[in-house]
């Protein structure tokens, strides 16, 4: 994005900024959950840029257990989400052309891409469901079956599905050779793996991030609940 639109975005707590200058565009939002998203785009909406150090290096503490893990993973979810559909206004105004196209790319994929993903997984385990259930209940039939009449529509889904895992490996593989000696055979088949594992739990950190959102809106309920991921000594 940088390369192509000169679109940054600030990196958690790794970046550098002037205290004047985030004083001057109304400062920190109270209550963000996401704050380096949410003044990422109030510097885009100020004219300003938000320079790309990719040759900076930085190294972070994880969460020791899955529970930590979750919350924090949840938090950022459902804060990204907040961000944009706090900025979704600009993309039908006056904005910077930079927002405008931030707030576009956002929205696809964290609604349209997940959506997607979501609607694929239902579809699969729908479908799985209805085959064992064909075993011991014959006239179960399988509700999204492609026969000789559609096998071409059966082709195309399947080579999509196989491109997608194609772009996942290649993302992972690009980032991997920007370091020296993490680009290993062992480390494609461990992304591999964790495309059918580790991958997946995001699916229901983005359901319940966005179940969070719609009950927040029903329930009335204005305050955000920070929780602060536990440290440990390591």
């Amino acid at each position: 994005m940088w390369h192509l639109f000169k679109i940054g975005r600030i990196p958690g707590t790794n970046f550098i900024i002037q205290t004047d200058f985030v004083k001057s565009i109304g400062g920190w939002k109270n209550g963000a959950l996401t704050e380096d998203t949410d003044i990422s785009f109030k510097i885009m909406q100020s004219g300003k840029l938000i320079a790309l150090a990719y040759n900076s290096e930085a190294f972070q503490q994880e969460p020791e257990t899955l529970k930590s893990y979750y919350m924090q993973r949840k938090r950022w979810a459902k804060g990204n989400y907040e961000v944009v559909l706090s900025n979704f206004k600009h993309l039908f105004g006056r904005a910077n052309w930079r927002v405008k196209l931030e707030v576009f790319n956002y929205s696809c994929v964290f609604f349209w891409f997940n959506f997607a993903i979501v609607l694929s997984d239902l579809i699969f385990l729908a479908n799985v469901l209805a085959i064992c259930l064909n075993l011991f209940f014959p006239d179960v039939r399988v509700p999204f079956a492609f026969d000789a009449d559609n096998i071409y529509i059966a082709q195309l889904m399947l080579f999509n599905w196989i491109l997608m895992i194609g772009l996942y490996l290649m993302q992972i593989m690009t980032a991997l050779a920007s370091q020296f000696g993490q680009a290993t055979t062992k480390q494609i088949w461990l992304a591999l793996a964790a495309y059918f594992s580790y991958a997946q739990m995001f699916i229901v950190v983005s359901v319940d991030s966005i179940s969070s959102i719609v009950l927040d809106k029903v329930l009335r309920r204005k305050e955000t609940k920070w929780v602060k991921t536990k440290r440990f000594a390591g």
